[in-house]
């Protein structure tokens, strides 16, 4: 689809990259001065875990994007000065509402194609043509069974919203700490209707359960 090829086009455009970051990774968000400045925190052997639910939000250094498919955490590793540790989304998963299996964490270029910009406002869609004859009563108007006009978003938008999200995630690999990103998790219903969260870690720092409020 379109979004997803973009993320290979804004691959292309050089970024700043952090020290141990290379061209295409995800880089992260700037971790906050202390574990504390996050909603939650656990601790993984001498690591700490702190996260945020972000909801269907998908917060970026330029601008909150949105999505419907995925609800969004972001998760920041903390630990003794000088260490170092081995990183992946794939050890994070979500629990909602108590459900016996929890979702796995994805990779953003899954989350693209329902990536929106809730500060873009599409143009207005300009009359086709002269009012159709051949509607009821010849009155000209149009047919309500008519298929709504399709909006398409400007492949630039579509390579900024990459581009932003890319970015933000979680970076993978070998990492100096603290670190810290967006993880996503496949949901579509309403965050009005979660009740409980909780963001288990299973990594190379050990065993975490972060519960997140909702």
């Amino acid at each position: 689809m379109a979004l997803a090829a973009a993320v290979c086009l804004c691959a292309q455009e050089p970024t700043p990259q952090s020290k141990d970051a290379r061209p295409g990774e995800a880089q992260g968000l700037p971790p906050r001065v202390a574990p504390t400045d996050y909603q939650a925190q656990a601790k993984a052997g001498e690591v700490t875990i702190a996260a945020e639910f972000a909801g269907h939000g998908v917060p970026t250094e330029q601008a909150t994007l949105s999505t419907e498919d995925f609800v969004v955490v972001e998760a920041a590793l903390y630990g003794p000065s000088g260490a170092r540790l081995q990183i992946s989304p794939d050890d994070f998963s979500l629990r909602i509402n108590d459900k016996k299996l929890p979702l796995r964490s994805q990779s953003y270029v899954l989350v693209l194609h329902s990536l929106k910009d809730p500060e873009w406002v599409p143009p207005e869609t300009e009359s086709a043509g002269p009012k159709s004859k051949t509607s009821i009563n010849g009155s000209g108007k149009g047919d309500s069974n008519s298929p709504p006009p399709v909006i398409h978003v400007p492949i630039e938008l579509q390579r900024a919203m990459a581009q932003r999200t890319q970015k933000a995630s979680l970076p993978l690999g070998d990492r100096a700490l603290p670190q810290a990103g967006l993880l996503f998790f496949p949901y579509r219903g309403k965050t009005k209707n979660i009740t409980s969260l909780e963001l288990i870690y299973e990594g190379a720092a050990g065993k975490a359960t972060v519960a997140l409020q909702p």
